[in-house]
């Protein structure tokens, strides 16, 4: 079975029991952007809000997660990312934003993947 490549969204924990601490923040952009290097070795396009999101909120001049802009702008740059993509992979662990992130994902009909290995097993155009 060949697999064509897929623009992935990966959504995981951001904030959630990290108190905003942002050696905490980092390590859970780390962690996507890990399952995300893992994907695009696979042959496929991964992405994150966050990737996105974060600069964003920066030049944005944000002072933080509890502050307007944040409200603006971090979940509604991931939710137009997620109607660009093929698929969801949600990793790690808690989290209300990664989990609206999958269910708008099977409202629109999108395959949600919880198991990074589902890609690696056949990657893009791989046999299985």
């Amino acid at each position: 079975m060949t697999r064509p490549p897929l623009m992935v969204l990966v959504a995981g924990p951001y904030r959630s029991g990290t108190g905003d601490d942002p050696a905490k923040l980092a390590a859970n952009v780390r962690a996507m952007n890990e399952a995300a290097l893992a994907l695009f070795r696979a042959g496929h396009l991964p992405v994150t809000g966050e990737a996105l999101a974060l600069p964003l909120l920066e030049t944005a001049g944000s002072t933080g997660p509890d502050d307007p802009l944040f409200e603006e702008l971090f979940h509604p740059v991931a939710e137009r990312l997620l109607d660009r993509c093929d698929a969801v992979l949600r990793i790690g662990g808690p989290s209300e934003g990664a989990d609206r992130m999958v269910a708008r994902a099977r409202a629109q009909g999108k395959d949600v993947y919880t198991d990074l290995a589902e890609f690696i097993a056949v990657p893009a155009g791989g046999r299985r």
